[in-house]
């Protein structure tokens, strides 16, 4: 899995698209959601493919309203160690058009930051979607109809001919509500919320990734968070079998509803606008993750 050099901005950086595939991960404040997706895609697709294989592909994020320089926060930290993930390292990023023109595939947590991405231009609009979105697109596509990773071009090529399907699909396959393609920001939230986050996350990105590589994920009830309190061996309360392997991204056949939205007083990102200061926000506050 190939990082971002320095997670910094080359101005004259040649792009070479016959050779790399970059995914950009979207959010506001790129300290919260964005860090968990872009470090959970990165495990999942190492643990499928191995480093070797996913050396062309360069999953980043960056935020619309974003903590540049700041570490991602503490409960995403935990959120991502939970996976098996490794959130060091991390610093978030302002979104600049440089990030837009030199992805191939851009994922968002909600549809204001699709629209957001998709207003700076660049013709991002074919390539943009929100994570659940795209989930919910991939899911359609046969998989026989795309490139076979293991020939010329490999996990590459792959990538390039899902999105161009994606694409072809937008407009025959609706969310089924207003709220089905949003992830909702868990800034200031307690570590409960910020863990069913990131099952969230996890679930949206299982097809996504076993579209890109070909190869579905390992079924665990070990991996992840999502087995906590539900019964499984080693969740909280639970009686502890022999540790498994840590998988990353796992699915299940009977995820949980989303939380229902609590008004919950969370503190206000530093420098948040006056109409977006309240002592009292629900789930759907667009916050700085």
């Amino acid at each position: 899995m190939t990082a971002p050099e320095g997670r910094g901005i080359a101005e004259h950086r040649e792009k070479k698209p016959e050779a790399t595939f970059r995914i950009l991960h979207v959010s506001t404040g790129n300290v919260c959601r964005s860090p968990i997706t872009e470090r959970l895609t990165r495990h999942a697709l190492t643990h499928r493919l191995g480093t070797v294989r996913t050396r062309g592909l360069i999953v980043e994020s960056a935020g619309t309203w974003g903590h540049e320089g700041a570490p991602m926060e503490a409960h995403a930290a935990t959120v991502l160690t939970d996976f098996g993930a490794d959130p060091a390292g991390f610093l978030g990023r302002e979104l600049l058009d440089e990030h837009v023109i030199r992805a191939d595939l851009v994922l968002t947590a909600t549809r204001d930051h699709r629209a957001q991405v998709i207003s700076m231009g660049h013709s991002a609009g074919l390539r943009t979607f929100t994570l659940k979105e795209f989930t919910r697109l991939v899911r359609a596509i046969d998989p026989a109809t795309l490139p076979d990773p293991e020939e010329a071009g490999g996990v590459v090529e792959r990538a390039r001919a899902l999105v161009q399907a994606a694409a072809a699909l937008r407009g025959w396959l609706l969310a089924p509500t207003e709220d089905a393609d949003e992830v909702h920001d868990p800034y200031g939230a307690p570590i409960t919320f910020f863990r069913s986050i990131g099952d969230e996350i996890n679930q949206a990105l299982d097809p996504v990734v076993t579209a890109l590589t070909g190869v579905p994920a390992p079924r665990s009830p070990l991996a992840g968070p999502m087995a906590r309190g539900r019964g499984f061996p080693g969740a909280h309360g639970a009686p502890r079998g022999p540790a498994g392997p840590t998988l990353g991204v796992t699915t299940f056949d009977d995820p949980p509803s989303p939380p229902k939205a609590v008004s919950t007083p969370w503190p206000s990102p530093p420098g948040a606008p006056i109409s977006e200061r309240s002592p009292a926000r629900t789930r759907s506050w667009r916050g700085s993750s």
